[in-house]
């Protein structure tokens, strides 16, 4: 088995690591901003923690809901995808990109304040497929949604 080392982290964000800036370069000044995109900027995802194997990250519930005021299930399903895909990217590596191929995701309780979090953990890392599972908790630590995320990897 190949020897585990620590990625390099960026200065302002130890738990992302510095190959983020490189592999995304939208990430601009600061990579806790990376939000997947724009789709993520206006959600207002930040990533928390970002490796191969785990992802975590946060997005508000304010500006995120349907209209009974509860946190819109798109919402908590992009912040999986995101979440998920940026570590199939970064398992993917150099030359090479991530596409969600099959999103699942299954809502278990409403939010309608605070802030959610989202882990992702690497299920299954394969030179053509990445799973992730994402459990998306709210600010009390309760489970909001529970997702699975397959990305197919390819050549850039």
């Amino acid at each position: 088995m190949p020897e585990q080392t620590t990625p390099a982290t960026t200065p302002d964000t130890p738990g992302l690591p510095a190959e983020l800036l490189e592999r995304f370069p939208e990430l601009g000044d600061d990579p806790a901003t990376y939000g997947g995109g724009r789709l993520g900027a206006r959600l207002g995802i930040r990533l928390v923690e970002a490796s191969p194997e785990r992802v975590v990250g946060t997005m508000p519930v304010e500006g995120n809901t349907q209209p009974y005021g509860l946190l819109h299930g798109g919402a908590s399903a992009a912040l999986a995808e995101t979440l998920g895909s940026v570590g199939a990217a970064l398992h993917a590596g150099a030359g090479r990109y991530a596409v969600g191929v099959d999103l699942n995701c299954t809502h278990h309780r409403s939010a309608t304040s605070g802030t959610v979090t989202g882990v992702a953990t690497a299920v299954y890392r394969g030179r053509t497929a990445a799973t992730y599972e994402i459990a998306i908790t709210d600010d009390q630590g309760r489970r909001i949604t529970s997702c699975r995320l397959t990305c197919m990897l390819r050549d850039s």
